[in-house]
């Protein structure tokens, strides 16, 4: 009994020291989720989201004031259109839908300097496009939301306008639209607008370009300052100015101020 009884007292000593012995480390597993999307960036102290606060917005903030802005001044851009609320009004400028009529039946926010100039070289667009831009950029946000550069828009002109760039190169009239003389050159990726806004469109694009420290073209730049002295500021566009004041504490100088004109278009 003696016997076994140490026999026993020795094996179960074994496992105990068995048990203590320290393992050797080994390295935590890795995850096999997907890393998470960055958070998006808190509002920037700079830009507002209350209607009732004056200051610059976000886009998102920035469509709630715009028809308040325009109220009464509701003419669409490219086309002269008439519309209410968001519905276009064909019979009111002749418009002739060119490929989808849904499209064109409504108004929408058009970017004078599209969001792809405004973004495309930052990094926030690099690394995830537009999206990420508008969701981490509290420069872009700022940018893309502000009110100087967005008008109500033919929403079928808009999406055909796509990013590209204004233009001039013919006085023909054209039917791409009906009536509307606005013409998009798909393949020459070019826009030639009515010449009723193309002043407007001319400071309208000096002014992001300064404001924004865009780069522009010296070619760009003669057509824009050519544009801005041969079609001066109307009292649209006057009436336009005072709102964008009124609620984002900023308009045009390049509309309410001709000496800036001449400044930049020396």
């Amino acid at each position: 009994m003696r016997y076994l009884a140490l026999l026993i007292a020795s094996v179960l000593a074994g496992c105990h020291a068995a048990n203590t012995t320290p393992r050797p480390h080994s390295s935590p597993a890795r995850s096999s989720s997907p890393a998470a999307a960055p958070a998006p960036a808190a509002p920037s102290p700079d830009l507002v989201n209350s209607v009732r606060t004056v200051g610059h917005r976000d886009f998102a903030n920035a469509k709630k004031v715009l028809p308040k802005v325009f109220d009464g001044l509701e003419e669409d851009f490219y086309c002269g259109c008439r519309y209410v609320r968001t519905v276009v009004n064909f019979g009111s400028c002749g418009y002739a839908p060119r490929k989808n009529a849904l499209r064109a039946g409504r108004i929408e926010w058009e970017h004078v300097v599209p969001a792809w100039v405004l973004g495309h070289q930052r990094q926030c667009w690099q690394d995830g496009g537009r999206k990420n831009c508008t969701d981490t950029d509290p420069a872009f946000q700022r940018a893309e939301g502000d009110l100087n550069n967005l008008v109500p828009a033919v929403g079928e002109v808009n999406g055909d306008r796509n990013n590209f760039a204004y233009s001039a190169w013919t006085r023909e009239r054209s039917s791409m639209y009906g009536e509307c003389q606005t013409i998009v050159d798909f393949k020459g990726k070019r826009v030639q607008p009515r010449e009723e806004v193309r002043g407007r469109a001319a400071r309208i694009t000096l002014y992001m370009y300064e404001t924004y420290s865009l780069r522009m073209s010296a070619q760009d730049k003669k057509l824009m300052c050519a544009w801005a002295k041969a079609y001066p500021v109307d009292a649209w566009e006057r009436e336009r100015d005072a709102r964008i004041v009124r609620w984002q504490g900023e308009g045009n100088p390049f509309v309410s101020d001709p000496a800036r004109l001449k400044s930049a278009c020396r």
